[in-house]
């Protein structure tokens, strides 16, 4: 028998975030958050998204053992700003047992059509800055710390179930060439689109130099994508939460920032070493080993993750990206650095795959969400 288990408590929060623990127990691939942020996330007091959204997390149990999770949550900003009645589902980890995907999916359509919701979509997180995606291609591959792994059945359990897909997300990893092997297109191309829009690139040596370019980050990424249908706006007590979450795991050589001739942001790139192997290691603990691992990872490491990139409307097309990836490609080569992996890119963001093309690319994932309407 399947029982579903409403969260209402400290000892379910932690049943609910340690679950994929031994669901992924012995694979691979799948790389461990940190337990701590986790938790922290379902908090309503330390998330501030819970000051514009809903959630319910449940937990499914079959003969007293847990076997299943998943989450409910309305983004009241996402349907005031979008108008559409949305639902989201994320959090989705389950056995290989068709039953428990549905009695989870029952759990979250109810909770959607209590609150007048049309349809549901995802898996994703709360709003544009979580995880997003179900992994569809590319099981034997390492997750980054901003994505989810999921098993093959995962993504056939939602089509048994009638949900169709909705929107798809590649990954790539692109090879870093030595300096003189660099495509010289590249380099060429940055410096005259360099200097034809007078631009500058900012090399940082602190977090504190990044500080005050933090928020026009967020303000320049809320422009650049404000028109796909999908992007809810940050707002500023997002934005400080985030700041929070993540400045420990950046590394200053590795954001560039793109002003115009009146000192005017217009593009940023953010890329981080990559934390996978280390968080495999750490296991979702953040002991004082935890800390030692991570630091190694992000001072001796040969391998980055492409986080964030923004860039002003007025200038896309033109240019810019080869500016901003023509300088980090003088950092990497500073520091050893050989590959470089993209999180998720909506596949129809040609340009940057166009880009990407320059080098020696390999794309080496998809994940989808999925959407089904609330009957």
């Amino acid at each position: 028998m399947i029982e579903i288990v409403k969260v209402e408590n400290k000892d379910q929060e932690r049943e609910f975030v340690m679950f994929p623990f031994s669901l992924y127990k012995g694979c691979d691939y799948w790389v461990p958050p940190i337990i701590s942020e986790e938790l922290e996330s379902m908090d309503k007091e330390k998330n501030p998204v819970f000051e514009n959204a809903e959630a319910e997390f449940y937990i499914a149990k079959k003969d007293g053992v847990t076997v299943g999770r998943i989450a409910a949550m309305v983004n009241w900003v996402e349907i005031e700003e979008q108008k559409k009645n949305k639902l989201r589902f994320g959090w989705y980890d389950t056995i290989d047992d068709l039953e428990v995907s549905k009695k989870l999916l029952e759990s979250v359509i109810e909770f959607g059509k209590k609150r007048k919701l049309e349809f549901v979509d995802g898996p994703v997180g709360f709003s544009n800055m979580d995880k997003a995606g179900l992994l569809i291609d590319g099981y034997e591959e390492l997750n980054t710390m901003i994505t989810w792994y999921h098993y093959p059945y995962q993504k056939e359990h939602l089509k048994k179930l009638g949900f169709s897909k909705l929107a798809e997300w590649v990954e790539y990893k692109i090879k870093i060439f030595s300096a003189e092997d660099a495509p010289e297109k590249v380099k060429k191309f940055s410096k005259i689109i360099q200097q034809r829009y007078e631009l500058k690139v900012l090399n940082f040596k602190s977090r504190k130099e990044i500080i005050p370019y933090v928020d026009k980050m967020f303000e320049l990424l809320n422009v650049t994508y404000s028109n796909l249908q999908t992007y809810v706006t940050i707002k500023q007590y997002q934005i400080d939460f985030y700041k929070e979450k993540f400045i420990k795991y950046i590394h200053p050589d590795f954001i560039k920032c793109c002003l115009d001739k009146d000192d005017n942001l217009i593009a940023f790139l953010i890329t981080m070493p990559s934390f996978s192997r280390a968080l495999k290691k750490i296991n979702g603990k953040m002991g004082l080993m935890g800390y030692l691992r991570l630091f190694k990872a992000q001072h001796f490491n040969d391998r980055v993750s492409l986080y964030l990139i923004g860039v002003d409307p007025k200038y896309q097309s033109k240019g810019v990206t080869a500016v901003i990836f023509n300088e980090l490609q003088n950092t990497f080569n500073k520091r050893g650095i050989v590959e470089v992996e993209t999180n998720p890119e909506l596949v129809e963001n040609k340009a940057i795959q166009a880009f990407w093309k320059n080098y020696q690319s390999t794309l080496h994932k998809r994940r989808a969400t999925f959407t089904k309407k609330l009957k």
